[in-house]
């Protein structure tokens, strides 16, 4: 076992030979860590977390209580094989929060990024890649093998089918079931996910310039209109706008390889 002499460990509290644990932790009452597991400095688990398995948390991040983490993954083919859970820096997991690592059938790694809120009963499945600075709000499922882009929120209650992709800056609503690829800056709402536009207010609040987010306005109508496919239509616009690098990013997600279809307006 390994726990700086800065670290802060309620009595309560069950950390398991082997741990290592970094610079200024705070374990809370009755939380319980176990013996592969790596907090890095600043980390604090505030009370009744259980962090388990092959899982490092990533500096100054925070987790409530209740929250499981690193436990066995909800996989049936699961059959005790190494695997792991990686969480970033200065993420706040609140309470209720289930975090499992990957599968073999997976690559054998859940990642999960930086400086985002996972609130309060979020469940983050197996073999995810979770980018930085997401919002994923309460009760939210994210099953299995799904790919989240940096800069991402999704509303409470949201389901997002195992395999989906959601690109950069997308936003998904309350209550809706993702069950396809989202491009970058797309807006998905309703019962089954139906694209509703693009997220003009987050482009401009990472303030992208004027004249690209024109250009991606012209690209979207382009692309989800008109004769032929949609990946045809996007193959012309990645030509006709290459020099637009919002529009290069949404095309370029189009037409990259993928398990699933590609989240549509109505």
């Amino acid at each position: 076992m390994s726990i700086d002499q800065t670290a802060q460990i309620h009595p309560t509290a069950i950390v398991e030979e082997g741990a290592r644990i970094g610079a200024g932790v705070v374990i809370g009452p009755y939380c319980h860590v176990g013996p592969q597991v790596v907090l890095a400095d600043g980390v604090e688990l505030i009370s009744h977390v259980v962090v388990a398995g092959d899982t490092s948390v990533g500096e100054k991040t925070r987790i409530w209580p209740f929250a499981s983490i690193g436990h066995q993954p909800q996989d049936l083919k699961f059959r005790g094989e190494k695997t792991r859970l990686e969480i970033g820096a200065r993420n706040m997991i609140r309470e209720h929060v289930t975090m499992n690592p990957g599968t073999e059938g997976g690559g054998g790694l859940t990642r999960v990024g930086d400086d985002s809120l996972y609130m309060m009963g979020v469940h983050v499945g197996h073999d995810c890649m979770l980018g930085n600075r997401l919002v994923v709000a309460n009760h939210t499922s994210v099953s299995g093998h799904v790919t989240v882009e940096d800069d991402v929120i999704i509303g409470g209650q949201a389901g997002v089918h195992q395999f989906c992709r959601i690109g950069r800056g997308a936003m998904v609503g309350g209550k809706t079931g993702l069950v396809a690829d989202l491009i970058p800056f797309g807006m998905a709402t309703g019962n089954r996910g139906a694209l509703a536009g693009l997220n003009l207010v987050g482009l401009k609040r990472k303030g992208a310039p004027k004249d690209q987010i024109n250009g991606l306005r012209a690209a979207y109508s382009e692309i989800f209109s008109g004769e032929g496919t949609v990946q045809d239509r996007a193959r012309k616009v990645a030509e006709a706008r290459a020099d637009n690098p919002l529009v290069v990013e949404v095309t370029q997600f189009i037409l990259s390889d993928t398990a699933r279809h590609l989240t549509v307006p109505d």
